[in-house]
């Protein structure tokens, strides 16, 4: 599966063009390294969302799982989750859970681009990222602290500067992409969408992809779940 793109119509701002032009050549190969998701898996959608023009006055809309959730506590993610039966498809699955999550108004987002549907093995999803731009931004927040300890619009300049950037080592013997940024720790699937992201934007700076060091390590300081969402 291919990324599905919107219609001409649809203005996309400097900040993303040359990233959906990027995507019209990139398959789930490009993406992860996690195999094809079985058809048995619940769908899902996030929402990647972008505000500004270019890198410089960019931001990202991302949240920290609450401690008491009972998987992937304190890990920073998109807004998402399950499609529900009255959904619009991922897109609106995607819209509705970030206005549940972070109280956005989604009449101020324009999705532009539906990426192949990733493998979460340790929640049985099969996710499709919604590529958006925040073309409205509306105030956002924590609507229920059971669900998100943090909502944080993150600047892009700060999120990929190369200080922020590292690997993390996987016991299992994998080696991921990560970033820390005003105390959040941002991995798993969150960060390695981001890092694929960023690398096909052309928005990276060079880093140290040599920096690695050891994700339960890392994970003892943070206080966050061991389990990641999936490794991109």
């Amino acid at each position: 599966m291919t990324v599905r793109l919107a219609g001409p119509e649809v203005h996309v701002p400097p900040l993303l063009e040359g990233l959906l032009r990027t995507l019209q050549d990139v398959s789930m190969a490009d993406l992860t390294r996690m195999r094809t998701p079985p058809v048995s898996a619940r769908p899902a959608a996030v929402l990647m969302l972008f505000s500004g023009h270019d890198v410089d006055d960019a931001d990202v809309l991302l949240l920290e799982r609450a401690s008491s959730m009972r998987t992937h506590s304190g890990q920073v993610a998109f807004p998402g989750g399950a499609l529900d039966p009255g959904d619009d498809g991922p897109v609106g699955a995607a819209l509705r859970e970030a206005e549940e999550e972070t109280g956005l108004d989604a009449s101020g987002v324009r999705p532009l681009a539906l990426l192949p549907e990733l493998n979460v093995p340790p929640s049985g999803f099969r996710v499709t990222p919604v590529l958006a731009h925040w073309a409205q931004p509306s105030p956002v927040r924590v609507v229920d602290p059971a669900e998100a300890a943090r909502v944080e619009r993150i600047p892009l300049r700060t999120l990929l500067d190369p200080a922020n950037r590292f690997q993390l080592h996987h016991p299992s013997g994998y080696t991921s992409p990560a970033f820390t940024v005003d105390g959040l720790l941002v991995w798993g699937f969150t960060g390695g969408l981001l890092a694929t992201l960023s690398s096909l934007a052309g928005w990276d700076r060079p880093w140290d992809t040599g920096d690695v060091r050891d994700l339960d390590t890392v994970l003892r300081r943070t206080g966050t779940d061991p389990e990641p969402e999936v490794t991109a």
